[in-house]
């Protein structure tokens, strides 16, 4: 089955062309310049731009014995070869070879390529490993393990008896903790097992720099440190069932990712010791070397060793307590950590050269405010997750905003003869960039608005709405704070009240009289500001958290919800999606604008957009292609502002469609730098 790579629509395997959207299924584009490129292509040979995702592919080679070919053959341990997606291959482990070159392929069905040589050893080597990068050929095509994980009776254990003979034991727990890539489990593509060989592709992490390259940094405060070492006993959690607690004791496998979270580059199995008492060696006649939390301490230790970088007081006696034993458990040293924490806004909040510092407003314990925002130590996410760690506070770091970027674009769609939307986009950023730090400012004004009232109505309504609010908060909105509640409300009644006079003093009356919908952005820093009215929305995207919708439409269906009526009911009257709300048709006496206030606590993309996008739920369905890879700062937005609109035109059509992305990137605030 390929996947297309603009509607999504899947296709049997020998289309060249999508039957859904005539995307072609044999090349692919390059993102920067647009150029046509064979799927093998890893550079665009116009721009040289990267235009393949490369992944880190993990070969094992275990004991060439012929009772392991023996029961490899007979289970047919190939995942490949198990699943429709792919043709019966006939070859068998021994007749299977592999030149182990740059430019050859990694596996029989020629779909992964080698970027680089593996050693020289390997082809006759056994029980050893290697690891090289290689690139998709046929990205469009869905992996096996991908269908494994799609599919509930996969997905549901690692342990399924169909799942183990298809995928190997390294593969299976890299599957049973993809509950967990939010911290930091690398996720897995593609894997399978062949004769005394097996391999797994992941997420490519080689560039990612270094957790002990941080440590070398002056810019590195000891508020972060404790905050790394906080995600190291959570993930020491996560790991420790899976006997994989090796993973964290390696300094070259723990890496920091572009929100400057703790990630693993890959996981490290647990050493097997064999058994002195049985002369046969198998499986059964291993234990297990399971690691200490004390072996976790000493990993510390190395990281301020190789940094040269001088331990303080409290950590520095809480790594005595580790080494001596008197600490044993990973709650225990959670606990600890969490006193260190608290020690050190103190010892801000009390300085007298910068009381800004970790004040108690800018670092708090989660469970001691109702309403703080996660950030990256509370992962809240953790109680949707197949267990939870435990229920222990957790430790909310202050964000900055790193980076700000937006884009917009209109559309008059598929069936209207012209445009009732209208958007408008203001920002005011202020950059601060030094060697070791990167710190925007800024103020964001973001409006949508989709018409109604026809020729010289809709667009008349929606463009009247626009200028009278940027007007509006350009005159009310002068200092570094957010507007309050009252001055955002006071905005919308005036472009309510200015359509509504042109209503007025044109004797417009029924059908007749013009209106539109508005969704409404502010953003200052990290803070945001959400007003709307009507049904057109705002969208918030985070790798954390997926997609979700702010806004709830003002229409009768949503109305009828609200006073209790089951969603199935309220949707079947006639007039469900008829509008509870507009501006302009009526006076201020008949809105009621609903305002919120948002805080950006992780790198977040917002997408404001009018129902010529959002219905049908077309960004339920497709925001994981059409959104999600939105949020790296390498993805252009102009170009993922496009692609929604195609995305509308081809499954909607009906209506004006609009959309604006706004990305928003932060790090944590650990320099006491007021927002």
């Amino acid at each position: 089955m390929l996947i297309c790579p603009q509607c999504n629509f899947e296709n049997p395997n020998s289309n060249k062309f999508c039957q859904n959207c005539g995307s072609s299924l044999t090349e692919k584009e390059c993102q920067q310049c647009g150029v046509f490129l064979t799927l093998d292509s890893t550079q665009c040979h116009s721009c040289d731009a990267i235009c393949s995702e490369i992944w880190l592919a993990i070969v094992i080679k275990e004991g060439n014995s012929e009772v392991v070919q023996a029961e490899n053959q007979e289970k047919k341990v190939d995942c490949r070869n198990n699943l429709k997606d792919y043709q019966e291959n006939s070859d068998s482990p021994e007749e299977i070879t592999h030149q182990f070159e740059a430019g050859s392929y990694l596996d029989s069905q020629q779909r992964y390529k080698m970027l680089e040589s593996l050693p020289t050893f390997f082809e006759n080597a056994v029980n050893t490993e290697a690891c090289v990068k290689v690139i998709d050929c046929q990205p469009y095509q869905v992996s096996p393990i991908d269908a494994m994980l799609a599919n509930p009776q996969f997905s549901a254990s690692s342990n399924n008896s169909v799942a183990e003979n298809r995928i190997s034991n390294l593969a299976k727990t890299y599957i049973a903790l993809q509950a967990y890539c939010n911290l930091g489990i690398p996720p897995i593509h593609d894997a399978w097992q062949l004769g005394n060989m097996q391999v797994v592709l992941l997420e490519d992490r080689s560039d990612w720099l270094y957790l002990s390259e941080l440590w070398e940094s002056d810019a590195t405060t000891s508020l972060q440190i404790i905050h790394y070492f906080y995600q190291m006993t959570q993930l020491w959690d996560v790991l420790k069932p899976h006997d994989c607690l090796q993973s964290l004791l390696d300094l070259s496998n723990l890496r920091i990712d572009e929100d400057q979270s703790l990630a693993l580059q890959r996981l490290y199995p647990d050493v097997r010791k064999e058994s002195k008492v049985s002369s046969q060696k198998s499986q059964d006649d291993t234990s297990t070397i399971t690691p200490t939390v004390k072996d976790l301490g000493q990993v510390w230790q190395a990281l301020f060793r190789e940094s040269q970088r001088t331990q303080f007081g409290s950590l520095l006696e809480l790594m005595g307590n580790l080494d001596s034993g008197e600490i044993t458990t990973s709650e225990e040293l959670r606990s600890h950590l969490e006193l260190i924490s608290t020690e050190l806004q103190a010892e801000s909040n009390q300085s007298e050269l910068n009381p800004q510092i970790n004040s108690p407003e800018n670092l708090i314990f989660a469970d001691e405010q109702e309403n703080s925002s996660p950030t990256v130590l509370q992962l809240d996410d953790l109680e949707q997750s197949p267990t939870k760690i435990d229920d222990t506070p957790t430790v909310v770091l202050p964000m900055q905003l790193a980076s700000l970027e937006n884009a917009g674009l209109t559309d008059v769609g598929k069936q209207r003869d012209h445009n009732e939307d209208y958007f408008g986009i203001e920002t005011k950023i202020n950059k601060v960039e030094l060697p070791k730090s990167k710190v925007a400012g800024a103020k964001g004004l973001y409006i949508l608005c989709d018409g109604m009232g026809g020729h010289a109505g809709g667009e008349v309504a929606s463009e009247l709405a626009v200028s009278t609010l940027r007007k509006y908060f350009q005159e009310n909105w002068k200092s570094d704070v957010l507007p309050s509640e009252e001055v955002i409300r006071e905005g919308v009644f005036q472009a309510n009240q200015a359509i509504h006079n042109v209503n007025q003093q044109d004797a417009r009356s029924g059908v007749g009289r013009m209106g539109t919908t508005l969704v409404l952005v502010l953003v200052q820093n990290t803070r945001l500001a959400v007003a709307h009215v009507g049904d057109s929305r705002l969208y918030r995207v985070t790798r954390k958290g997926g997609l979700e919708q702010i806004t709830v439409d003002h229409e009768v269906g949503q109305r009828e919800i609200s006073r209790g009526v089951e969603p199935s009911i309220a949707y079947s009257r006639p007039d469900a999606y008829q509008l509870t709300q507009a501006l302009g048709p009526r006076d201020n006496n008949f809105i009621a604008p609903e305002v919120q206030f948002l805080e950006i606590a992780e790198d977040s993309l917002f997408l404001l957009t009018s129902d010529g996008l959002s219905d049908n739920d077309l960004l339920e369905k497709h925001w994981q292609t059409n959104l999600l890879s939105l949020i790296s700062s390498a993805a252009n937005l102009e170009k993922g502002v496009r692609d929604l609109i195609d995305l509308a035109n081809r499954y909607n059509g009906h209506d004006n469609i609009t959309a604006v992305l706004m990305r928003a990137k932060v790090r944590p605030n650990l320099d006491g730098s007021s927002e």
